[in-house]
């Protein structure tokens, strides 16, 4: 039968593929964390009259390392690409295999309102994130842990300024990620009464005006979760930029006392940038799991009613 939990559906779709999405994974943060190290060993060469050999050599390392971050990049963007795709066909094929079998006598235009809705909309962000579901969070948390240690290990007091930037984070992106929820579980019940009307109908009337307000409350409800992302998004662009601020006051005033070269302070910006990005991502497939766990939750209640089948062949064989 349909997984009940969104991992356990995960599994089932993509199985042992999994596992090699994370050892791509391992293989991208460890690439990506050495050229930052290759960054601040250019510029303190550069600046304290060191060779222009040593100083090429540095840069054919830095371009080999960024070729090979590059290429294993795309083959793992192929690689889950193609993971989610192929539950996002299973899904769907689902969905005929019930209507096949005819193992429901709920009301048709019910079923077929939902069908229609798992078809068109609800199976794309569910199966795609099959592809992402273990490789990203485990790619980016690798990534911070790798950058954050190299900076730890350069410079512990300004690490702290970078860690300053993305704790308080913790306090208002979960909560603002809830409400985002809500909103978004209600949008889907909405579109599959749109659906259902329609399919009841047998096209696309509204004689008494319910499919008018339906379209209106959709409409509410996603520019208050537009309102709510991009409030999200200004928060934690406007900390990245205060972390940025900290490390051009402690690195400068620790540079004009002598304390630290400035190859340092050039690997703390490299390095806040490493870390914002793949936080950006983190943030965004939290945000995507919340959501999505939302969506399945929504169409494993569908197949209670024979919207989609509960068993079959693999997503992935």
């Amino acid at each position: 039968m349909l997984p009940q939990k969104l991992y356990s559906f995960v599994f089932r779709a993509s199985g042992w593929h999994q596992l090699g999405t994370a050892v791509l994974s391992i293989l991208l943060f460890l690439a990506g964390t050495v050229p930052l190290d290759i960054q601040r060993r250019i510029v303190n060469a550069a600046t304290e009259g060191g060779s222009y050999r040593t100083i090429a050599i540095l840069v054919l390392v830095y371009i080999a390392l960024a070729l090979a971050e590059g290429m294993l990049k795309l083959v793992l963007n192929i690689y889950r690409s193609w993971i989610g795709e192929a539950a996002v066909r299973w899904l769907r094929l689902q969905v005929f295999e019930a209507s096949r079998m005819q193992q429901t006598e709920i009301d048709a235009s019910t079923t077929e309102g939902v069908q229609l809705s798992i078809v068109l909309a609800e199976a794309e962000p569910v199966g795609g994130f099959v592809g992402t579901s273990i490789s990203e969070p485990l790619l980016q948390i690798g990534i911070l842990t790798a950058v954050c240690g190299y900076l730890v290990y350069l410079q512990p007091l300004m690490a702290i300024i970078v860690a300053t930037v993305f704790l308080p984070q913790t306090g208002f992106v979960p909560p603002m990620q809830a409400a985002i929820n809500r909103r978004v579980q209600k949008r889907i019940g909405i579109m599959r009464n749109i659906s259902e009307e329609i399919v009841q109908s047998g096209r696309a009337v509204d004689a008494d005006g319910s499919q008018a307000g339906r379209i209106q409350d959709v409409f509410r409800i996603n520019m208050s979760i537009y309102k709510i992302k991009f409030t999200m998004n200004f928060m934690m662009n406007l900390m990245t930029q205060m972390g940025y601020v900290g490390i051009f006051a402690l690195g400068g005033y620790y540079v004009v006392t002598g304390k630290t070269e400035i190859g340092t302070v050039v690997a703390f910006v490299s390095g806040l940038s490493k870390i914002n990005d793949p936080w950006g991502d983190l943030v965004n497939w939290y945000r995507d799991l919340k959501v999505t766990q939302v969506k399945y939750d929504l169409i494993h209640k569908s197949a209670e009613i024979g919207a989609i089948a509960t068993s079959g062949r693999e997503a992935i064989s």
